[in-house]
Order: structure tokens, then C-alpha cells, then sequence
């Protein structure tokens, strides 16, 4: 059992095969967190508590005689507010008569055989076509409750032991008989009573997504926050707490996200005893949810996971779960298509014969699909116009789109789109018609970002409008994929449908309405796929992931600057999820030179793709492409499904980056590498491979070199023979890919 209770003890242990958690309920039904981490044997952790008497940290009234039980120090599976623990806290509410206390105490709970499952939002599926089955997942409910005022706190527990993932969500609900407003919801809050950590973040901007940063906790409230109405290029919902001497490959690591795609919010707070306490949940600056008699309110699920091995391990673990239990398993095993983006080779200024001119020379190279991006609607000829407008426009398109998506199946390709169904601009016949549609405050001038501005997708009306328009492009044309970008912040949140005391959920229920679109567009046209994109990589979260198989890495293609993004990535996301194409040369966003060589093989480590005018390119680049293509083919499951290790870490003074793949039976890796900062007589890039027969002999394929799997893990590769082709042909960003196959 992944999930056992101890009714003499009051104890909750939850396992999976290589962590352990647990919660007691104390003497007056306070729900403590106990332990997480290493597996202990079931072993009751709650001999690590000393009650110790803090000055100026008071206690329940109950407990008025013994002084060393205060909230303000007891480690907490999830806290009330205003009755005395002073930290960071999981709620806040305010109930009609303006008390803002809420004392919450065990009821009940209940073990359930499967994964729970939320309406409305994302999670992580218990199961999964044949990727999972409903055994090895259980379920956890623990109610507490309020019972002055009737307030509940379900708190959701999913256990998955094989992939040494927890999946935790809140649901409030109001039992009373007055309304309620909930000001903040958390889904996790978590206490670690001893250890010194770091906190590893992902920040970023617009094409610069997903940095890794790494901060030591000290006596400080760190916050990582979105307020931009997406998760945003600046804040990923996805944290790490680690002790501080952990790397890639050994130490312990606690991995957070968040399966959302809005405001959210990270906070970590090391408090006057040291012990460090996490809260994850809505960002709540902007969030007041009032909850009449019956009511609820669910907080999205987040994604928990333990490492005793490292990062590399507790990415693997992540990558395991989002490839096979969060993204729809009809893509695992569905080879996705190599494709062409028409964007950066033709921006706004494109016809039907440009676009079939590009499709004749992708054929010529072997891409599987095209896609037509922004400016096939409306009047678009720039981006001051025309969102919302979702009629094709047939003079640009001669014939209209189906026209354009037939010659390109004839051509022997897919053919897919690009949507902003969430955007509305100012100049369009939909503004004109429903400017009541736009998220804008009463009688004042909206905010205005890219010339556009927000539909209201909480109003039912707006969605059903987005439904119509986008179901009868895509059922006409046949479109096989659709490119959801959302390109800008959102800041004025305002729904002229909703009174003013419940302003406070319009950044929330804008969400919750993007996800009832997209579940309504998938169930009418089962086959689509959606790439998710957010002027890049603004929305690359686990929310997305649950609905799109696959996610645009970031607005910035240079490869030289996409190691970093992608690297951050990785630290969460697996590589299948990630879109990434062979952009021109200079580089559109950064202006470098760079291989087209470096830049294939950087692309290959994502879904990959091309976004350059195919027909301006050389016959020596189309022969190039043409094996680039053929090699992502040929390694393509390795990629996609395999281990993947970085070989190279941020706090290394590199001047190259590593990373690897291996096969489940570890018999083929592929180990790549990009020099990032060409000097002169460079030292010798050197590395230690993972996940390898030890016992095993290997060759790199082309060959005559044989090594043991255990000299290539403890002794390491050296890259010599790039050097010196480096050194004979100067190439400021050289790369090479090689190919280790098991040979006994």
C-alpha cells in the first residue's frame, strides 16, 4: 500500500519507491508535517519534535499550559490564519461579520484505490491509455475544518510510488451559513524543521526564458510570482529546494510545480527556529473569490517529487510523469511531425503562392507539415489589427484557406495554423460589435501591449464564440495542428459580467475559461494537436502541457542563447514537450552567425522543426537539412523517450555545454556538445557519461574505438577530436553529436 494510517498513532505515512512522507494529528487535531524524504521504514518521525518554549510564539488555548506548542513553530501540513502561527501562511478569508481567523482541525479521511481527479483544471492522470494503470496510483482526502464557522479544507493527496511522485490540491469549501471571501489558496504548504537549503528558480523576460538560478534560503521571505495573468517568461511556476552541496548527480532535491497556466505564487520562508517553509498556490494580490453557502473553490495540483540522487534524478522523475501521466497518451507513441513555420520567412507579407513555394522545397528536403502563422485573418496585414476577426482573408489567400491546405497535402505535408483565440484588437469588427467583450476597467483607457487587448474568457459567450469560429476553419480546412500563441500581459482585469465583490475572480476564471476551450476544441476534433506558445515560452507550465503535447521553447532561436533556455528547461520539462526549430543565419533576435550544423543539433533536442524562408536557402544547406532530418528520424525515439542527463553544470566555469541521451536498456546513448566561447589552444572538454552498462562495451558509431560503460561513467570522454578540427577549421560555436552503441 502507497498510502497506510495508524489509528492508535494518528500517523499518515505515504510511500513511493524512493521517498517517504508523513502527517500526524495531534492531541487536538492540529494536522502535522512530520517528515519528507529517504524512506524510513515507516518509522513514526514525530521524535524529531521538541517542544520548545519560544518567547513571544503563543499557543491554542487548549494548549495554554504547554507553552512549547505553538503554531508559530509546529511544523504544519496546511495553516488556518490569525490564530497564531506568524509565518508565511496556506489561506486567508474573511468571513461576513469581517473576522479574518480560521482555525482548521482534522475531521476525517479517506483512502481511495486510483488518482483523484479535478473539474476544471489540470492534473496528473491516475490513468492513462496503457502508459499507467489505475493501480499504481492512490488517492488521499483529509478534510479539516472550522468549525465555528463552517469552513472546510479538503486537502488532495495522489500518490504515484513508482514514479516517486505526490500530487497534492486544496478544495474550500464553505459549510456555513454566510458567505465567505477567500482572499488566498494554496495548494502546498510544506515544513522543513531542519537542513540548509538552496532554492533553485527558473526567471527570465520575453526570449530569454527558464534561467536557472540558485539562491541559499537565509532568514527571508523569497517570493517567485506571476501577476501577468499567464505563468509568464519571467517567473516559472516551478521551484526546487535543495541542501546546498547537491549537483546533477548525488544529494537530495524537492521538486514543486505547479499545473497552471496563470497568476501564481512561490513563497519560502526561513523562519526564527531555521526550520524552512514552502507555500504554493494563486497569486492572491489580485485573487478574492467570495464563496456564498455551499460554494467551493479548488486550488490547481501541484507536482511533488523527491531526489536522493540529485537534480539529474529528480528531472527524470518529472520528465517520467509529464510524458506518461500528464500529457494525453495518444502523443506517446505518436512520432510528431517535422515541421515548417512560415513566420520568420515571410512575418505579415506572404500569398498563397509564397506559401506553396516554401511547401516545394519543403518536400524536397522531407518535412511532414507546414504551418501558416500569424496573418491569414481579418485585415491583418500588421499586428494593430484584426484579432478576433477569424475570417479568412481571401485576398491574400486566393480561393480561401482550404485552397492553401490542400496544395499543401497534395505536396505530401500536413498543414497547420496559427490562433491568438484569447487576443482581441482594438481595431476589429469584434470590437466593434462586442467591446464589452474586452477585459478594460469602467470608463477608463485600457492598458495597450502589441496593439491588442484581452477577450474575457471567463464569459461563456466568449468562449462559444471562439469555439464556432475556430471549429469551422479547422473542420474546413482540415487542419491537422494549431499553434496557440498569447502575446501579451494581461493587467486590467475586469468582467463587465461579474458584480463588483467578485472582481477578484476574474484572473482565475480567465484561466479556468482557456482550459474550457481547449477541452471543448479537443473533444470535438479528438486528432488536433496544439502546440501551446506564449510569444515564446511565456506559458510553458504543466497546466498547458495537460492539454498540448508540446510547447514553443521560446521566441529566440539562436541556438547559442536556446542552450540556456532549454537547459533551464529541462530541469522540469522533458524534451518531447519542448518546440525548437533551425532558425536563419544571423540570427533575427540576436543577430549571431552560428553553423547550420550547430544550429540542427541544438533544435534536435525538442519536437524540431525549421523557421527560415526554405526558398532563399543553398543546395548545400537543402542537402544538409535533408540529413538533419533523417538523423532527428533515425534518433528519434532516443530523444524523445530517453534519459536525459546534462552533462554540464551552471555553477562550472564551462566554456561548453553537454548534454546526454540513453535508451531504457542502455544500449545507445547520445551524447551532444555545443562550445560556447571559442578561445585559443582551448583545454580539453571533458565529461562523465551516465546511465550506461557498466559491464557493458561500447563504440561511437562510424568508429574503431571500443570502451567499457564504467571508464566512460568514472573516467569520462574526452572531446579531443573536435578541438582539433576546431583548431584547424576556426568556427566560433562548433558542435558535434555522438552516437555510443553497445556492442557486448
Amino acid at each position: 500500500m502507497s498510502i497506510v494510517f495508524n489509528p492508535d498513532s494518528r500517523l499518515f505515512v505515504l510511500s513511493t519507491k524512493n521517498s517517504e512522507y508523513q502527517m500526524k494529528i495531534d492531541e487536538i487535531g492540529i494536522l502535522l508535517h512530520l517528515y519528507y524524504g529517504a524512506p524510513v521504514g515507516g518509522m513514526d518521525m514525530s521524535y524529531r519534535l521538541w517542544h520548545v518554549d519560544r518567547g513571544f510564539s503563543g499557543n491554542p488555548y487548549e494548549y495554554q499550559e504547554e507553552r512549547g506548542k505553538s503554531l508559530d513553530t509546529l511544523p504544519q501540513e496546511f495553516t488556518g490564519a490569525n490564530v497564531g502561527d506568524l509565518r508565511i501562511s496556506s489561506l486567508s478569508i474573511r468571513g461576513a461579520n469581517g473576522s479574518r481567523s480560521c482555525d482548521l482541525r482534522y475531521k476525517s479521511h479517506e483512502i481511495l484505490q486510483g488518482k483523484y481527479k479535478l473539474d476544471g483544471l489540470p492534473y496528473v492522470r491516475g490513468e492513462n491509455g496503457t502508459l499507467a494503470v489505475e493501480e499504481d496510483a492512490q488517492s488521499l482526502i483529509i478534510t479539516l475544518e472550522d468549525a465555528l464557522i463552517g469552513f472546510e479544507v479538503k486537502l488532495l493527496y495522489g500518490v504515484f510510488e513508482k514514479k516517486d511522485v505526490i500530487t497534492r490540491s486544496v478544495i474550500m469549501t464553505n459549510r456555513g451559513k454566510d458567505y465567505v471571501r477567500v482572499n488566498k489558496i494554496s495548494s502546498v504548504c510544506i515544513d522543513f524543521p531542519y537542513g540548509r537549503y538552496d532554492l533553485i528558480h527558473f526567471h527570465g523576460r520575453h526570449c530569454m526564458e527558464r534561467q536557472m538560478e540558485r539562491v541559499p534560503v537565509k532568514h527571508d521571505i523569497i517570493s517567485i510570482q506571476s501577476k501577468r495573468g499567464m505563468s509568464s517568461h519571467h517567473h516559472n511556476p516551478f521551484v526546487i529546494l535543495c541542501d546546498e552541496d547537491t549537483n546533477q548527480t548525488q544529494g537530495n532535491a524537492y521538486g514543486f510545480m505547479m499545473m497552471y497556466s496563470g497568476n501564481h505564487k512561490t513563497e519560502v520562508e526561513k523562519d526564527f527556529t531555521d526550520s524552512t517553509r514552502l507555500v504554493m498556490g494563486l497569486q492572491n494580490s489580485n485573487f478574492a473569490w467570495r464563496l456564498e453557502a455551499g460554494d467551493s473553490v479548488t486550488a490547481p495540483e501541484v507536482i511533488m517529487t523527491y531526489s536522493a540522487e540529485g537534480l539529474n534524478a529528480l528531472s527524470s522523475n518529472y520528465h517520467h510523469t509529464i510524458r506518461e501521466n500528464v500529457v494525453d497518451a495518444k502523443y506517446y507513441n505518436l512520432e510528431r511531425p517535422v515541421l515548417i513555420n512560415n513566420w520568420e520567412a515571410t512575418y505579415f507579407d506572404f500569398n498563397t503562392e509564397k506559401i506553396l513555394q516554401i511547401a516545394d522545397n519543403a518536400k524536397e528536403i522531407g518535412i511532414d507539415m507546414l504551418v501558416l502563422d500569424d496573418g491569414w485573418f481579418g485585415k491583418r496585414e500588421s499586428d494593430h489589427t484584426s484579432l478576433g476577426d477569424w475570417f479568412v482573408n481571401e485576398e491574400k489567400l486566393q480561393g480561401g484557406l482550404k485552397v492553401l491546405a490542400d496544395g499543401v497535402r497534395e505536396r505530401g505535408m500536413k498543414f497547420g495554423l496559427w490562433f491568438e483565440p484569447e487576443m482581441i484588437s482594438e481595431d476589429s469588427d469584434l470590437f466593434r460589435s462586442h467591446p464589452d467583450w474586452a477585459m478594460t476597467d469602467p470608463e477608463r483607457k485600457p492598458m495597450i501591449s502589441r496593439s491588442q487587448m484581452v477577450l474575457d474568457m471567463s464569459r461563456k459567450d466568449v468562449q462559444d464564440y471562439l469555439f464556432e469560429r475556430m471549429s469551422e476553419i479547422i473542420r474546413d480546412a482540415d487542419i491537422y495542428y494549431v499553434k496557440w500563441d498569447f502575446n501579451r500581459s494581461v493587467s486590467n482585469f475586469y468582467s463587465k459580467e461579474l458584480p463588483s465583490d467578485r472582481q477578484g475572480e476574474v484572473a482565475h476564471r480567465f484561466i479556468l475559461g482557456t482550459y474550457a476551450l481547449l477541452d471543448r476544441l479537443l473533444k470535438e476534433f479528438p486528432n488536433l494537436m496544439i502546440e501551446g506558445c506564449a510569444g515564446g515560452g511565456g506559458r510553458f507550465d504543466a497546466g498547458m502541457l495537460f492539454y498540448c503535447p508540446q510547447i514553443w521553447c521560446s521566441d529566440d532561436t539562436d541556438p547559442i542563447a536556446r542552450l540556456r533556455i532549454q537547459e533551464g528547461t529541462s530541469y522540469g520539462y522533458p524534451v518531447s514537450t519542448v518546440g525548437s526549430h533551425v532558425s536563419a543565419s544571423p540570427n533575427h533576435q540576436t543577430g549571431r552567425s552560428t553553423s547550420l550544423k550547430t544550429r540542427g543539433i541544438v533544435a534536435m533536442s525538442g519536437t524540431f522543426g525549421y523557421e527560415l524562408d526554405l526558398t532563399k536557402v543553398s543546395e548545400e544547406e537543402k542537402e544538409l537539412m535533408k540529413q538533419q532530418i533523417k538523423d532527428f528520424r533515425k534518433y528519434y525515439w532516443l530523444i524523445q523517450h530517453g534519459e536525459y542527463y546534462r552533462l554540464t553544470d551552471d555553477r562550472e566555469q564551462n566554456y561548453f555545454t553537454a548534454w546526454e541521451y540513453v535508451n531504457a536498456e542502455a544500449t545507445e546513448a547520445l551524447v551532444n556538445i555545443v562550445i560556447t566561447d571559442s578561445h585559443a589552444n582551448p583545454e580539453l572538454p571533458y565529461v562523465k557519461l551516465h546511465g550506461l552498462d557498466p559491464e557493458g562495451w561500447y563504440m561511437i558509431e562510424g568508429g574503431d574505438r571500443k570502451y567499457k560503460g564504467a571508464a566512460l561513467m568514472n573516467g569520462g570522454f574526452v572531446f579531443g577530436m573536435l578541438i582539433e578540427n576546431m583548431m584547424k577549421e576556426p568556427d566560433n560555436y562548433p558542435s558535434e553529436m555522438y552516437h555510443f552503441v553497445k556492442i557486448g
